[in-house]
């Protein structure tokens, strides 16, 4: 019986010290999936948001103790699929129509942590100087993925160059268009090449980032700018679900949303790209 009780006494004791081990280790675990040193990599387009990164970076992260990191995407796919496995640790480039629809239809998980700045859609043209002078049948290039390209076609709609059919969201394209007076047609290319193919076609719809990256100033060369007042298309800085206490992130979105950041914006961009705080 003693010995029947000691051996018993020490399984039980042994068990306890590998439960003891098991614990700790799951403990460290879980504490490991919550590792936020190192630097925080960002996922950026170029213009304007990485130029806004790199400021903070080189004016006011080191002082707020962030050790920051910018990596430059020049398309709209990257950044989330690489922010969603976690080669990044954040992106900032997109609006929440657009992060919508892309965690709709790609399974993401990526979430906005704060809004930073509008960048407004334009209409530009090499071949006229109003939207008036656009010629009946005339060729309009607008973005070819689902959320820019209604952003286009709303845009158009307000300067009254067509009419969309009750209900068109932010899923519109040219099918959803009830009117079209000057019977424009429509060539649908990729975002970054917008500014490209002005040189064949009459106009294009461009977003303020590759507007800006083509040397266009859109807040004197837009034929039409569409309005901030009430926008849904502010562009913020992003993590995966369950980051966003990520303290480096923390300090980020604040250093992105500080006063100095705001000058920067205004001060460089001359209203082409405006502060959404």
């Amino acid at each position: 019986m003693r010995n029947t009780a000691k051996l018993t006494t020490a399984v039980l004791a042994a068990g306890a010290l590998t439960f003891g081990l098991t614990a700790c280790g799951s403990e460290k675990a879980s504490a490991g999936a919550s590792d936020y040193s190192g630097p925080l990599v960002v996922a950026a387009s170029p213009t304007p948001h990485a130029e806004i990164l790199n400021f903070v970076k080189k004016n006011l992260a080191k002082k707020a103790g962030l050790d920051l990191e910018v990596k430059e995407f020049t398309d709209y796919i990257t950044p989330n699929t690489a922010t969603e496995d976690g080669s990044v640790g954040a992106n900032y480039f997109q609006n929440q129509p657009y992060l919508d629809d892309f965690n709709k239809k790609r399974g993401t998980h990526i979430v906005p942590v704060v809004t930073v700045h509008l960048e407004p859609l334009g209409l530009y043209s090499h071949k006229v100087k109003s939207v008036d002078a656009l010629k009946s049948g005339a060729t309009v290039a607008v973005p070819n993925d689902s959320v820019n390209e209604a952003r286009a076609l709303k845009l158009l709609a307000a300067n009254g160059l067509i009419t969309l059919k009750d209900g068109a969201g932010t899923e519109a394209t040219p099918q959803d268009i009830a009117k079209n007076p000057k019977n424009l047609k429509f060539k649908e290319v990729e975002a970054p090449q917008t500014a490209r193919s002005l040189e064949d076609v009459d106009a294009a719809v461009i977003n303020g980032n590759f507007a800006i990256s083509a040397g266009i100033k859109p807040a004197k060369e837009a034929l039409v700018l569409e309005s901030a007042k009430n926008s849904p298309y502010g562009n913020f800085l992003a993590v995966k679900k369950g980051n966003e206490k990520d303290p480096r992130v923390k300090k980020l979105a604040k250093l992105l949303t500080s006063p100095e950041v705001k000058k920067f914006i205004e001060d460089k961009y001359q209203g082409s790209v405006i502060p959404s705080f």
